[in-house]
């Protein structure tokens, strides 16, 4: 009989990094619950994580490499599969060259640290710059203000939820999606612990949703209008007198320019756009002000929109004209473990945007990214540097990406597609070969993305729960870099693995502030080697960090074997005060007025804001049980009633004839769709609301419990044509749709 064991792990499936106890009898799961000692979750756990059984054991997921051959897939093993990438793929290159040929990353890369870490040879061998990824359909725009602002575009402001008095959130649902761009289990818990210590939590949104049920305060606002809200409480701030920097005053340039470029953009201005008085806007900027801590949290809902850069920017303006960045209880920047802060000091490189430029669009790179939206453009419009061949990387965009029913026929006439998923799902069906990662439970874990997204300074390592039944990970990735760089089919993948520690190494040894600067490459690479490919980065990483081991130069201190010994992960505190010396733009200042967004400006102000009154604006949801849209497949998750239905306002369905679980299409400038309507007075009047992610009901995938699910999908209605022009992310929000009923008259 197998003997039961008990292992503790970090859940991998969203942004919260909650803490697992996972109970195992020989080959099988028994129970997974929350772990209790979590060091940061503290037994907190959503439905999501209890199902890693499930996916570990989905029929459906791939197992093995599948090549597709004369239209029908076929089980290969991993020799056969990289020898047709190469022999199908690469003449393809040499004949069309290797611009010809796009790389597209899923956001499941950065939940996975063999992601982290070895997407970046595979682009490097690929040669190419035409790279996309999700980035541009939720969270650009964050990125780029970061980047302007304060010199680090990963460098996110973070809302210090256990020690603010005060939460203005925009746009952000994370008693659903568990946080965004800001790591901290059992949100929803820390939203009521602010209540409970007398604070106030206000929400604005289209919709009442699951978290305004927890917040002081919900107030509707008109999609795609939260800029003129933001921009009414910067003039507010100003015209009250009410501004004070505090600590960082001597360390803000711009002041004087944003007070002039928010002139004129009053409470009684931004009421008609938003549909907020504007008594209560003045009392919200008066209450910011007056606050002892208070903290401005924006999300995707007010991100992906037309104007989503300048809305970022403004969320961060307030929380610097309110004396809350880089405050305790305000805006805060995470300190990893794995990263040493101590010798920074203010200024560096800055921060640039379109060093080169799509083919078709002319969009300019952001983070070495074109916008996702520019995709089916670049695959349909013919000549040189026409997109002929594509890698997809953990991602579904035909589901998840703008204009998706456009994208779908364009990846349908493709000449070469490469895949690694673990699913046939409606984006690998049209690959040529496919290529599956392993299952969460069979692969170890440490957060590299999501620890420098924390409220805590918190460190967790992960040991996988079952041995390797497909090929290592980092060996999958690398494999297909050696293809891509030439080296051929059989190439040893310990190359890659070499180059991937000895990047890092090297870096190492020439930081003077580092605790290996100087010393033999090949002492410090000997003391790794006994560990896997990945395990040896991560080692590497914890032992130079802040609170490293430095090998041997402090005894006692991080490494993996010390996480080993902790399964429960180690807590060294909350965030801590950054700035100025974290600040890498050229001035070594925070820098209020870049010049992009002074630019961008002027689009604000020209544009046409007036809407047909016959039309609706369009937003998406989120739901606890949902995973953007490769969790459908789980039964546990998807049964029951139906969570897929088009929510509409009574007012707007009683002026249409529109009753509630009556079918209707939905119109856009991009397409239709049908669906069943849910009316409920949760959504704003002039508002619908769609969940994104649904659509499964197509040939040719392997899915068989989410093909079985009603839902329309989303990003057919959504306009590749509209994108926020300085970061290049989509506008997946206020999109002006259509509804009519689908049932008889009378």
């Amino acid at each position: 009989m197998a003997d039961t064991q008990t292992h503790f792990r970090t859940c991998p499936l969203c942004e919260a990094t909650c803490g697992l106890e996972i109970t195992t009898k020989g080959e099988e799961v028994v129970r997974i619950r929350g772990d209790q000692d979590d060091v940061f979750s503290k037994g907190f756990i959503c439905p999501k994580g209890s199902t890693l059984k499930q996916l570990h054991n989905d029929p459906d997921r791939l197992r093995s490499p599948m090549v597709k051959r004369d239209g029908e897939w076929v089980d290969v093993s991993w020799d056969e599969a990289y020898a047709e990438i190469e022999a199908n793929l690469m003449p393809l290159l040499e004949a069309k060259g290797r611009e010809s040929l796009g790389i597209v990353l899923g956001n499941p890369n950065t939940h996975n640290t063999v992601g982290s870490y070895y997407a970046r040879p595979v682009i490097h061998a690929a040669g190419t710059r035409n790279i996309y990824s999700a980035s541009t359909v939720d969270q650009m725009p964050k990125h780029l203000t970061a980047g302007l602002m304060w010199g680090n575009p990963l460098m996110f402001p973070l809302p210090d939820l256990d020690r603010t008095d005060y939460l203005l959130m925009l746009g952000a649902n994370p008693a659903a999606s568990n946080g965004s761009l800001c790591t901290a289990p059992d949100f929803p818990g820390r939203i009521e612990a602010i209540v409970e210590r007398g604070g106030q939590v206000v929400l604005i949104d289209p919709r009442r949703t699951e978290t305004a049920e927890l917040s002081s305060e919900h107030h509707f606002i008109k999609p795609g209008s939260d800029l003129y809200l933001l921009l009414a409480i910067i003039n507010e701030l100003f015209e009250n007198d009410l501004v004070d920097i505090g600590r960082l005053a001597d360390s803000v340039a711009g002041v004087d320019e944003v007070r002039e470029l928010v002139a004129g953009f009053t409470a009684e201005k931004a009421e008609g756009p938003t549909g907020i008085d504007a008594s209560i806007i003045e009392r919200i900027a008066a209450d910011l002000a007056a606050a002892p801590t208070a903290v401005v949290y924006g999300r995707m809902g007010n991100h992906t929109v037309e104007f989503g850069t300048l809305t970022s920017w403004a969320a961060d303006v307030i929380n610097v004209l309110t004396g809350n960045l880089d405050s305790p209880g305000g805006a805060m920047f995470a300190s990893p473990a794995t990263v040493r802060i101590d010798h920074e000091t203010p200024g560096g490189r800055g921060y640039d945007t379109g060093r080169w430029a799509s083919r078709v669009g002319g969009h300019g790179e952001v983070n070495g990214e074109f916008p996702a939206a520019s995709l089916a453009e670049e695959i349909e419009t013919e000549g040189p540097g026409q997109l002929r061949a594509l890698i997809t990387i953990a991602c579904n965009p035909v589901r998840s990406f703008p204009n998706s029913e456009r994208l779908d026929a364009a990846f349908a006439d493709l000449d070469y597609m490469v895949a690694v998923d673990l699913y046939l799902n409606e984006t690998t069906r049209h690959a040529d070969v496919i290529l599956p990662g392993l299952s969460p439970l069979e692969r170890s874990h440490y957060d590299f993305a999501f620890e420098a997204n924390a409220i805590r300074v918190v460190t967790n390592y992960s040991p996988a729960v079952f041995p390797a039944t497909g090929l290592n990970e980092a060996d999958v990735l690398a494999r297909l870099a050696l293809v891509l760089g030439g080296f051929g089919a059989e190439a040893d993948p310990e190359l890659v693995h070499q180059q991937v520690l000895s990047q890092v190494v090297d870096r190492e040894l020439k930081s003077e502030h580092s605790p290996i600067y100087g010393r033999e490459k090949d002492e410090i690479v000997a003391e790794l080697a006994d560990l896997d490919p990945i395990e040896r980065v991560i080692d590497l990483r914890l032992r130079t960090g802040r609170f490293g081991e430095g090998f041997g130069s402090n005894p006692g201190g991080l490494s993996l074997a010390q996480l080993l010994e902790n399964p429960h992960g180690i807590d060294y505190g909350p965030m801590i005060e950054r700035l100025p010396n974290a600040l890498k733009t050229t001035t070594g200042m925070v820098e209020l007025a870049p010049e992009l967004i002074v630019a961008d400006f002027d689009r604000f102000r020209t544009a046409d804001h007036e809407s047909n009154d016959d039309e609706l604006l369009l937003i998406g949801r989120r739901h606890v049980r949902s995973n953007n849209s490769w969790m459908h497949n789980i039964n546990v998750l998807v049964k029951g009633k139906s969570r897929t239905a088009l929510q509409m306002n009574p007012a707007d369905a009683a002026a249409r004839g529109v009753e509630d679980g009556s079918m209707v299409e939905v119109s856009s400038a991009a397409g239709t769709v049908s669906t069943a309507v849910e009316v409920t007075d949760d959504l704003m009047a002039g508002v619908v609301c769609l969940p994104h992610g649904w659509g499964h009901n197509v040939e040719g995938t392997r899915m068989e419990i989410a093909r079985a699910q009603v839902g329309a999908n989303l990003n057919e209605l959504i306009d590749d044509q509209r994108i926020d022009v300085p970061s290049g992310n989509g506008v997946l929000n206020g999109v002006p749709v259509q509804v009519t009923s689908m049932e008889p008259v009378g």
